[in-house]
């Protein structure tokens, strides 16, 4: 069983325990309630002139172990903001990443920017979660969902507002995407398998993505040459995650990686 298997089945399993407490109906009634999401925002983010940069939050990861022992996750939103990310990106996966959904919550009440909630979807349940926790954007993994079912979750994205970042990592992938909708797609250069980074990933899949699309380079971007090279590629924003979170003046990590990418 890959890792990315097993981050699938234990998000299964999460999501039936949360069933258990409130079904789908409920849930669905609950976030057909209020205001709707503002997922157009988050495209904006990522969409103007120049480089935008997603900054994530995260403690650990499968394939680093603990990145930050103290994760004063609130201070680095925060600082993240005054950074000037574009937007931030937060990992609610518990087990492998010790992320959750009460960390998005609060930094969703104090930090401004648009946030992607970042975990493995594997059923509606999910993107209602999202949208009542109070994230613009969601994270949709082909690896994870066929064609059909990429579909149905941007239909139900459309009708709360989220915004959705389709991920993929090899050229059918990019195909699944494009054929189900996708505004925004994301190519990670980590295969989610095995965990290996291949920074080339994103610049050699890019001719695939059609010029309407927003298109966004995830991992293994580490220093401001990488930010350089993606930019050089065509990508329209860069996600960057282990290397902001080590960053001791995240400020002036993200002004290099801005000025490279010019």
């Amino acid at each position: 069983m890959t890792i990315l298997d097993q981050l699938a089945r234990h998000a299964e399993e999460r999501v039936a325990r949360d069933k258990e407490k409130i079904g789908l109906a409920e849930i669905r009634r609950f976030a057909a309630e209020g205001v709707r999401a503002n997922g157009e925002r988050f495209y904006d983010a990522v969409s103007g002139p120049g480089m935008r940069f997603i900054c994530e939050v995260k403690k650990a990861s499968p394939s680093k172990g603990i990145i930050d022992p103290a994760f004063d996750y609130m201070g680095i939103a925060r600082e993240y903001a005054s950074a000037g990310a574009d937007a931030i990106s937060c990992l609610t996966e518990p087990k492998w990443f010790l992320g959750s959904d009460e960390i998005f919550r609060e930094i969703r009440s104090d930090v401004g920017l648009p946030m992607l909630r970042k975990d493995f979807v594997v059923d509606e349940y999910q993107l209602y979660q999202a949208k009542l926790m109070g994230a613009d954007c969601v994270l949709l993994i082909c690896a994870l969902l066929d064609t059909e079912t990429i579909r149905k979750f941007l239909d139900v994205c459309g009708a709360l507002g989220l915004a959705a970042l389709v991920e993929t990592h090899d050229e059918a992938e990019i195909v699944s995407a494009v054929s189900a909708g996708a505004r925004m797609i994301g190519v990670n250069n980590r295969n989610l398998k095995d965990f290996s980074v291949d920074l080339e990933n994103a610049a050699r899949l890019r001719a695939l993505i059609p010029a309407d699309r927003l298109y966004v380079a995830e991992s293994g971007v580490r220093t401001p040459e990488d930010a350089a090279r993606l930019s050089a590629a065509g990508a329209d924003a860069i996600l960057v995650g282990e290397a902001m979170m080590r960053a001791a003046d995240k400020a002036a990590f993200l002004h290099a990686m801005r000025e490279a990418a010019r």
